[in-house]
């Protein structure tokens, strides 16, 4: 039986005189738990209101299909004044990691002694607000590795073909020059006169600035290709086909290569194609180096973009390029965006920069377009819009997917709450946006929604200071 000495192990208890807490003490029912064991699970009916006195209770929440913990009940403790006080079901899972020993009150003894205690209220209200500070600590800490989560493994995705090709590069393109420099040793050995070598000189620059300055036309390449394969074999070239696509890659037409090779068709040495190869692997290095370097240029714009995105230079607070952060963002979710998946801007050039949380609005970003991409399912249309607005600007995040069901858009704020499947959200994305956007930017965000459009409306002062 709970005895009024172990209540008064709690500051709670310690402001009821004696006749109550031995009221209390009657009206308790035990109950003990074994380790492993579960008080209450989420989404339950809210029980009583229980007081811990001994071993330790750990609190779980089930988060992307993951029990979570988020904290713990050590002896001497109470729990349950929360949803008593909401009537509303058990938002964790409550798991014995020793052998415990609670004993349980009824809602409404416990509503009986809040009523009747004014210092008992008190400290009931004190609690339940640094629980949920607590919380809400835990919802931002675990969106911002949510949403860290998602932009490490988009970068991850799209830093792997450009460095890929930077690897590949450099990997093949140490042979290659060793060889040219071979050929040219071997060909400076035959005296050629300076004429006829400028030729093949004058080729090679042409073709370098073609590779380089050129636009891509594959059809035109492909042609020029087998044009070039059949004048390859015409000519009696071993593994033409090796020759032919970086020889129409430097766009040298049939009638250079007749020019080029005029003097050397009845050569018997390696001298009667050792020309073309050169050509060719000239342009095969050339390619290579701008493969790497578009792989390496694109490596720099993602870190660029990582770096604007996160604002890891500046400080907290500073002007803002509103559109440069949903730039930055789009760039980091491009992994996403490859599948039928259309970004439209319809963007106001005359948006002012505005004061705010840089790297907090880039998080907002993130879920709102990724909440898109996700809702319309890998193909479809997501719109952002700009808008100035005398003293705000306006930005819309609009989704051409499903929609959400009315009877839960009231409740899609709210923390936890997802309509994803299990493992696909936390529901800790828009409760994190909403926080942001309304007590860090002292903005707002409405929804509007129905079947084929979504749109999210953020509303953000353009001086904070003065809002």
């Amino acid at each position: 039986m709970l005895c009024a000495q172990e209540l008064l192990c709690l500051e709670l208890f310690q402001h009821l005189e004696s006749d109550r807490l031995e009221w209390v003490c009657d009206r308790a029912t035990e109950t003990k738990l074994v380790r492993g064991e579960i008080l209450v699970r989420e989404g339950d009916p809210h029980r009583g209101f229980f007081v811990l006195t001994s071993g330790t209770i750990s609190i779980n929440r089930l988060s992307e299909g993951v029990q979570m913990s988020i904290g713990q009940h050590q002896a001497p403790s109470f729990f349950g004044e929360i949803q008593i006080m909401t009537d509303d079901t058990v938002p964790v899972t409550l798991i014995a990691l020793t052998d415990c020993l609670a004993y349980e009150i009824t809602a409404e003894d416990f509503l009986q002694l809040v009523h009747q205690c004014r210092d008992f209220e008190r400290t009931v209200f004190k609690t339940v607000q640094r629980r949920v500070q607590g919380l809400q600590s835990f919802i931002q800490n675990r969106e911002k590795m949510a949403a860290l989560g998602t932009l490490a493994a988009g970068l991850a995705h799209e830093l792997n073909n450009p460095s890929a090709a930077v690897v590949r590069a450099l990997k093949d393109i140490t042979p290659a020059l060793l060889e040219l420099q071979r050929m040219n040793l071997v060909y400076g050995q035959r005296n050629v006169e300076a004429e006829h070598t400028a030729k093949w000189l004058k080729a090679r620059d042409d073709g370098y600035d073609f590779i380089v300055n050129s636009p891509s036309q594959p059809l035109q390449m492909m042609d020029l290709e087998d044009e070039i394969l059949d004048w390859l074999e015409d000519y009696g070239i071993e593994d033409a086909w090796k020759l032919a696509e970086p020889l129409a890659a430097g766009n040298i037409q049939i009638q250079i290569l007749e020019e080029l090779t005029a003097r050397w068709r009845n050569e018997t040495t390696e001298f009667k194609d050792m020309g073309l190869r050169w050509l060719a692997l000239s342009f095969e290095v050339m390619t290579m180096i701008q493969s790497g370097l578009r792989g390496a240029e694109r490596v720099s714009e993602l870190v660029q973009s990582m770096r604007s995105y996160s604002y890891l230079d500046r400080g907290a607070k500073q002007l803002i390029d509103v559109h440069q952060g949903l730039e930055d963002t789009i760039q980091l979710l491009s992994h996403k965006l490859k599948q039928g998946v259309e970004i439209k801007r319809i963007y106001d050039r005359s948006l002012p920069k505005i004061q705010a949380y840089g790297s907090e609005l880039n998080q907002v970003w993130t879920n709102l377009i990724d909440n898109g991409i996700d809702a319309i399912e890998g193909k479809g249309i997501i719109e952002i819009i700009t808008t100035v607005l005398v003293d705000f600007i306006e930005v819309k995040i609009v989704d051409s997917g499903i929609g959400i069901p009315p009877e839960i858009q009231s409740r899609i704020f709210e923390p936890f709450f997802t309509t994803k499947s299990i493992g696909k959200g936390s529901g800790l994305g828009l409760d994190s946006v909403r926080r942001i956007v309304e007590n860090r930017h002292r903005g707002s965000i409405s929804l509007l929604s129905e079947p084929g459009r979504t749109c999210f409306t953020i509303r953000l002062p353009i001086n904070i200071g003065n809002s």
